[in-house]
């Protein structure tokens, strides 16, 4: 059966979401063996971590872009279009070559589902077309992959690259990776490769030094914030990049909030291997780039009156960086809209959010397998000493008509990009 239509493709894709989570790396290796490697076509940048992965990705990409390079990206979840997980120099892949790639795929994956390994996953699937389309359909200098899900285990976990990156070691995904900060950790140093660089962002000392043993072991030099690296805040989403033996200042964050100075000295560091790697990249270059960096749904002001942010904290790690960049609304009043998934720290996040200053918390569901159901909402309240909303739309639409506070939507990045598609159509 041949794909004709984009929806029919899509729909095939997401179809495979039943066969839920599958770690593991031999069903991968299957079919990029049948496809001739299309891993091995490119050059790669890698990135794992718990949070900031996709801002990291944001600044390499923008000052590779400033540079003039081709740069392919591979990121998740979606935001506004499933096409944007596939996406050159910011531009989503098109819906024609959605189709293409399926039609290519979907034998293969129907052999596969024939043999002991089974049908692969939503995932392997789009990181098997991701591959598939930077090598035989178009160019690029470089490609930038976001892990999916903790690291050794994870689809994309095929490549060697030029870097790779951790970006943040939080608990999360503790199911898959572990209920620990050091288990969690292994999985995400499962992206090193032997001699390759690593860059890491991870600030609690027991893993830095974990991850200066595990560099020790693959031959690799690693690179550490707030060892080789450091972040000088000049004021708020201003810092000097600072080396041992060089700095960098006046550069400016075009993502709000203090982790993002922290997220951009990783990309900084990661450019500057990558200038031994002889790409050419100036400071002009990486000023440029990291001050026109955007990215949907972090810490993002979608409405000025009234005034309304989106910021996608699906975790501990999140929340408590959002609570710590809520101090730029200098204690004006604030409406905070909030949802997770069920397997979330449901109480820990919510006590967080409460400490913002002025603010009241509300907590609502929305359409997704793993979301709240309405009774959890109202349990979950009543517990948390929260406001329950039942149904979002008809909420916000109230805020919007009538409020004259902030307005904060946080939490799942699965609502967010509903909320976000929302406003965009009223």
């Amino acid at each position: 059966m041949l794909f004709k239509e984009y929806t029919e493709a899509l729909e095939w894709i997401h179809g495979t979401l039943r066969m839920g989570i599958k770690p593991g790396l031999m069903r991968m290796e299957w079919m990029l063996t049948k496809l001739n490697h299309p891993e091995k076509k490119n050059k790669w940048v890698h990135i794992a971590g718990t949070n900031g992965k996709g801002s990291t990705l944001t600044f390499i990409r923008n000052v590779l872009e400033q540079s003039g390079y081709s740069v392919g990206t591979f990121t998740s979840p979606y935001i506004e279009t499933f096409n944007e997980r596939i996406s050159m120099n910011g531009i989503p892949i098109s819906d024609d070559m959605i189709v293409t790639l399926c039609n290519q795929i979907k034998p293969l994956a129907d052999e596969l589902d024939q043999t002991d390994l089974g049908h692969p996953s939503e995932f392997e699937i789009i990181t098997v077309m991701m591959f598939l389309y930077f090598a035989d359909y178009t160019t690029i200098d470089i490609g930038l992959v976001e892990v999916g899900l903790g690291g050794r285990l994870d689809s994309t976990n095929v490549i060697v690259p030029l870097v790779s990156v951790v970006t943040t070691i939080g608990m999360d995904h503790m199911e898959f990776l572990g209920d620990t900060l050091q288990s969690i950790a292994l999985e995400k140093a499962g992206i090193f490769k032997q001699r390759v660089p690593i860059v890491s962002g991870v600030l609690q000392p027991e893993i830095r030094s974990l991850y200066k043993k595990r560099a020790t072991e693959f031959h690799a030099d690693i690179y550490q914030l707030d060892t080789d690296f450091h972040v000088q805040k000049e004021e708020d989403n201003r810092f000097t990049y600072c080396t041992q033996i060089d700095e960098l200042a006046g550069i400016e964050v075009g993502l709000l909030g203090d982790h993002q100075l922290n997220n951009a000295a990783v990309a900084i560091q990661t450019l500057e291997l990558l200038k031994e790697q002889r790409f050419t990249i100036t400071n002009k270059h990486i000023k440029q780039g990291i001050g026109k960096a955007s990215w949907p749904g972090r810490m993002e002001k979608v409405k000025d009156s009234p005034i309304v942010y989106l910021d996608g904290a699906h975790n501990l790690e999140g929340i408590i960086a959002l609570v710590h960049s809520s101090k730029m609304f200098d204690g004006r009043a604030i409406k905070i809209l909030f949802t997770a998934m069920k397997d979330k720290e449901f109480t820990a996040m919510i006590g967080l959010l409460k400490e913002i200053e002025n603010s009241k918390v509300y907590i609502t569901t929305f359409d997704y397998p793993r979301a709240l159901s309405r009774d959890e909402v109202e349990r979950v309240a009543k517990s948390n000493n929260v406001v329950p909303v039942e149904y979002w739309e008809g909420e916000l639409n109230s805020w919007l008509n009538n409020s004259e506070e902030i307005i904060l939507i946080t939490g799942s990045l699965y609502f967010i990009s509903e909320i976000r598609k929302y406003m965009l159509h009223i």
